[in-house]
């Protein structure tokens, strides 16, 4: 289970509020990062997303949240990083949101259906709606996933 993760954004409030909008909750500003954003969905799971500005890198430190957050003007736009996340919106909301925003919008399969949500046209946030993570949530079964990967025996 995921309860928050971060993510860095060129315009950290927008894509927070376009995320709260997929999500159907609420932005406010970060407390320890200057023009940082969180959203939160406020579900069952705690959840939230961190928004940042491209620039930001968080490192060890010594303040009471054992963290610091630092500036690196030549981080790069992209990232290795991605996440899935089920969101109570439906495809037309989110093509619509995608429509709006002018960022990239694909569909994808993989034993289930989700969507590629390419935030500001350089973060991937793959999401699944509610038929969608019905799909998810079958497909990851073991005997799914065998079909798919291989397992060393001792984990059967």
């Amino acid at each position: 289970m995921i309860h928050h993760l971060s993510i860095s954004a060129e315009n950290p409030q927008h894509v927070a509020q376009v995320l709260a909008e997929i999500l159907q909750g609420q932005a406010t500003p970060h407390p320890f990062s200057p023009d940082g954003h969180i959203v939160f969905p406020f579900d069952e799971y705690g959840t939230e997303i961190e928004v940042y500005p491209l620039v930001t890198e968080i490192t060890p430190g010594e303040s009471q949240e054992k963290r610091a957050y630092i500036q690196n003007p030549t981080a790069s736009k992209f990232t290795g990083t991605h996440v899935m996340i089920s969101v109570p919106a439906s495809v037309e909301q989110i093509e619509q949101i995608a429509q709006r925003e002018d960022w990239l919008l694909q569909h994808a399969s993989f034993g289930f259906d989700f969507i590629l949500f390419w935030v500001e046209n350089r973060l991937l946030i793959e999401l699944l709606t509610p038929e969608m993570t019905t799909q998810y949530l079958a497909f990851m079964q073991r005997e799914n996933l065998r079909k798919y990967f291989v397992f060393p025996d001792s984990h059967n």
